[in-house]
């Protein structure tokens, strides 16, 4: 196979025989941050079992972070000297298929060259955030990470592949062979299956990957979900390319970092409004605030459904006026960056669902329940020059997120 842009084969691990896939495969360490439920029963389901909540960091948890950093370190070792984990992939890729109340979402398990990426708003990279990254978000991960022996990926990239050249092409290919696991995720996150991709469909990928390439124009990939745990990996890569030869870095494992390629145009790839939570806040004077804040820019509130205030004095529902063209959240989330510096006593939190927004606008809490964008404007959006505003979108519910399943050594 050639050298693809951007993306590589990888030597992939995947839970032994004997390790009960279902307690190894947990969500993304960035959902349900302030549900403790959800993380209390993943707990009471794995039990003593190999599994990924012992290598990850659930955010809800990052405040514990150093503590939890030895503990984590402490498993990676542990199964990859006893085989909980194996290599099962050699110098390859997984085609993936997610089951949920959306569809089946397909995937393409590869790792994609941290040199090719870049979040930093209007570069020109052929790896691109799709909304802004906080650098400060940055350090508290690169603890995690640095030192870390493996890695199981929950960042999703997504490709602009309108003619389905590649990932579906390689999953008609693949679908008849034995799958490398076949499987219920825990707590409602749908059904999983991934297959060893062949020899002969790896010619597809290589003919695809170029194919979208070609008309690409410098811009090939857009990092879904998951954008700080890939600028998590570019930091920490940086940092070991100092102290290494231009030999050594073309050689080191730690120059990619092992992701799932999503089809932007998969019907069961879902757009969802990723909503937001002010604990503490009073529904009126935030809407009173808001609307002094959009009087200095020369808008106002009017009816309409941009926006939902959720709490318990009731819904309050309200458009943005004049219509600028611009996104409502990237009206709002500035706004709310300058309430929050001013009132400490408030905190925030970005929730996936309305019953989850409901559910925590109670006890002097506000909800605020927003609308998503059309996703086929994503690439020309990042293309255009920009980033999107932080938490602008989700690419499905909190369950249906990527579980972490497969993983590959860094070290």
């Amino acid at each position: 196979m050639r050298t693809l842009p951007g993306i590589a084969p990888a030597d992939i691990y995947l839970p032994a025989d004997h390790v009960d896939p279902m307690k190894w495969a947990v969500v993304a360490c960035d959902q349900y941050t302030s549900q403790n439920d959800y993380w209390e029963n993943a707990e009471k389901i794995v039990g003593d079992s190999p599994s990924t909540l012992r290598i990850i960091q659930p955010e809800i948890y990052l405040s514990s972070a150093e503590a939890r950093i030895p503990l984590i370190r402490k498993a990676m070792k542990e199964y990859l000297e006893t085989g909980a984990i194996e290599k099962k992939v050699e110098n390859g890729f997984v085609l993936t298929e997610r089951t949920t109340e959306s569809g089946v979402r397909l995937g393409l398990i590869a790792s994609v060259d941290l040199d090719q990426y870049d979040f930093t708003p209007g570069a020109n990279a052929l790896i691109r955030a799709t909304e802004g990254t906080i650098v400060e978000r940055i350090p508290p991960r690169v603890k995690i990470r640095e030192g870390a022996s493996i890695e199981s990926p929950h960042v999703m990239i997504l490709i602009d592949d309108k003619d389905m050249l590649l990932i579906e092409k390689v999953y008609e290919a693949v679908l008849q062979t034995e799958p490398l696991y076949d499987f219920d995720l825990m707590l409602g996150g749908g059904h999983l299956r991934g297959w060893k991709v062949t020899k002969a469909a790896e010619e597809i990928i290589e003919n695809a990957v170029y194919a979208l390439y070609s008309r690409a124009d410098g811009f090939l990939y857009a990092v879904g979900d998951g954008n700080h745990s890939l600028a998590t990996a570019k930091a920490c890569w940086e940092n070991i390319k100092k102290t290494l030869t231009p030999e050594e870095i073309e050689a080191h494992p730690a120059k990619y970092a092992l992701t799932e390629l999503v089809n932007l145009h998969s019907p069961a790839l879902i757009f969802e409004p990723i909503h937001r939570v002010l604990f503490g806040a009073d529904a009126n004077s935030l809407i009173e605030a808001f609307k002094a804040y959009l009087s200095e820019k020369g808008m106002a509130l009017s009816s309409g459904n941009d926006f939902v205030f959720v709490s318990e004095q009731g819904d309050q529902s309200y458009s943005l006026s004049p219509d600028t063209g611009a996104l409502p959240v990237a009206v709002l989330q500035p706004f709310l960056d300058q309430y929050l510096s001013s009132h400490p006593e408030i905190s925030i939190d970005y929730v996936h669902g309305d019953k989850a927004v409901r559910a925590l606008a109670q006890n002097g809490n506000t909800g605020i329940l927003i609308g998503t964008i059309d996703k086929s404007l994503l690439f020309p959006s990042i293309r255009s020059g920009g980033v999107l505003p932080r938490k602008t979108f989700s690419m499905g519910e909190a369950h249906e997120k990527r579980y972490y399943m497969e993983a590959r050594k860094i070290l």
